[in-house]
C-alpha cells in the first residue's frame, strides 16, 4: 500500500509534463521554472506549517547549491519536454539513477580502491547497458533534428544525479525533507525570476495562461507523495517504482500528443528502465536511497 504513493507521484510528475507541453507553447522555460517554484514554495511553506518544520535551517549553503544544481535540471528538463516526444524526455529524466552508478563507480576509482571498484562489476554492466538504451533512444531524435533537446535531456538526468546525491546528504545531516524541498522552491523561484529579466515575459493570453497553474500544484503534490512513498514504503521498491513514471509519460504522449517512437526508441526506454532498476539495487549496498527526481 505505501509503495503506491510511489506510483502516484510518477503519475502527478508525468501529468505535470503534460501540462509544461501544453504550456510551452505559450510560455518561455524560465516563465514556467519560475511559476512552478513560487507555488510550489506556497505549498510547502504551508506543509512545513502545518507540521510544525521551522523554516531556518543550520545549513543554509547547502540548500543553496542544493538548490543551484536541482533548478538546473529542472530547466533542462522543461526544455526537453517541450521539444522532444514526452516519454522520451522523462525517460532521459530518469537516468539519474544510472549516472549515480557512474558517480558512485568513479569515486571509487579516484581514491584509488581499485580492488573494490572491481568488485562493482555489476554495476558497470547495468551502467554500459543504459548507455545503450540511450543511443537506441536519442536515434531517433537525430533523425528528426532533436539531438541538442536529447543532450539537453540527458544532461537534465545528470545533473539530477547530483542533486540527488545533495538530497541524500541533507538527509544525514537530519534535515527535515519538507524543509529541503521548500529550499529548493525557492531557489526555483528566484532562478527563474533571474531569468524572466533576461528573456522577458511572454504575452498573457486567455486560458493559456491557466497552465501555469496545475503546473506548481502537481509538482507539490508529486513531492508530497514521494515523500510519503520514501518515508513509509520499502526504499529499494520506492525507488524502482519511479520508473512507472516513464510508462504514464509514453501513455500520455500516445493519447494526447501522437507521439510517434520507433521500435529502436521503445526498446531503448526499456533497457533504460531496466538498466535504473538494477543500477538501484545494486548501489543500495552502497549508498543510501533517498528522493532522486527534482521535478
Amino acid at each position: 500500500m505505501q509503495a503506491s504513493w510511489m506510483i502516484l507521484a510518477s503519475l502527478f510528475f508525468s501529468t505535470m509534463g503534460v501540462c509544461i507541453k501544453y504550456a510551452s507553447v505559450h510560455f518561455q522555460t524560465s516563465e514556467l521554472v519560475f511559476f512552478r517554484g513560487l507555488i510550489g514554495m506556497v505549498f510547502m511553506a504551508s506543509l512545513c506549517r502545518a507540521k510544525g518544520v521551522p523554516l531556518r535551517t543550520p545549513i543554509p549553503m547547502m540548500h543553496v547549491w542544493r538548490s543551484v544544481i536541482g533548478v538546473t535540471s529542472l530547466a533542462a528538463w522543461f526544455y526537453a519536454i517541450a521539444h522532444l516526444p514526452l516519454a522520451t524526455a522523462i525517460t532521459l529524466n530518469y537516468m539519474s539513477g544510472i549516472w549515480v552508478a557512474v558517480f558512485l563507480v568513479g569515486g571509487t576509482l579516484v581514491m584509488g580502491k581499485l580492488q573494490e571498484a572491481t568488485r562493482q562489476g555489476p554495476i558497470v554492466l547495468t551502467v554500459i547497458a543504459g548507455f545503450g538504451g540511450v543511443i537506441l533512444l536519442l536515434r531517433p531524435t537525430i533523425e528528426q533534428d532533436q539531438l541538442f533537446a536529447g543532450i539537453v535531456g540527458l544532461l537534465s538526468g545528470l545533473i539530477a544525479a547530483l542533486a540527488y546525491m545533495q538530497v541524500a546528504a541533507l538527509g544525514r545531516l537530519n534535515e527535515p525533507e519538507a524543509r529541503t524541498v521548500f529550499y529548493f522552491s525557492v531557489g526555483t523561484t528566484v532562478v527563474g525570476a533571474a531569468l524572466m529579466l533576461v528573456t522577458g515575459l511572454s504575452p498573457w493570453v486567455w486560458p493559456s495562461m491557466l497552465w501555469l497553474l496545475p503546473i506548481g500544484v502537481l509538482a507539490a503534490l508529486g513531492q508530497l507523495c514521494m515523500t510519503n512513498a520514501y518515508s513509509r514504503g520499502s526504499t529499494l521498491v520506492v525507488a524502482n517504482l519511479q520508473y512507472s513514471g516513464i510508462v504514464f509519460g509514453a501513455l500520455f504522449g500516445l493519447m494526447l500528443f501522437g507521439d510517434h517512437i520507433p521500435l529502436m526508441g521503445w526498446l531503448g526506454m526499456a533497457l533504460i528502465m531496466a538498466s535504473g532498476i538494477a543500477s538501484t539495487v545494486l548501489r543500495s549496498r552502497a549508498l543510501p536511497l533517498a528522493p532522486a527526481e527534482d521535478h
